[in-house]
């Protein structure tokens, strides 16, 4: 039976890997194991060990704590990973979400820049009016 743990980081892995629209078997090629295993690693079959999971993080761009971000420590409650609140559901997990995040990649860094400051003007514009 798979650790609590082990399904935890097998969740991000996936996530993460979803979110940057790759397959297992492209995530598998980049660190030299076969999709099989990044399967497994998924659904928290199989531990990754600590290299492992090194290469994983490079291969994501992501640091190593990425994966383990939002675990509850000994009845501490969880917080999501880097976000300063809590959100509503699994918001990431929305495919909306994920084709607004892939969308945002496939831009130079110019593009992607203006449109963050975009959000980020339309977020105090909303704020600022009051509006929800």
């Amino acid at each position: 039976m798979a650790d609590e743990t082990d399904l935890h980081v097998g969740k991000r892995l996936r996530r993460r890997r979803r979110l940057l629209g790759m397959t297992q078997q492209e995530l598998a090629s980049q660190v030299g194991v076969r999709f099989q295993q990044i399967q497994k690693y998924e659904c928290g079959a199989n531990r990754i060990t600590a290299s492992r999971l090194y290469d994983l993080a490079r291969a994501m761009n992501v640091s190593v704590q990425y994966f383990f971000d939002g675990m509850a420590v000994q009845g501490a409650v969880p917080n999501a990973a880097n976000d300063a609140e809590q959100m509503e559901g699994d918001i990431l997990s929305q495919k909306e979400t994920l084709e607004l995040v892939r969308a945002y990649y496939r831009l130079s860094e110019r593009p992607r820049r203006r449109l963050l400051e975009l959000a980020k003007a339309l977020e105090q514009d909303t704020s600022s009016t009051g509006a929800a």
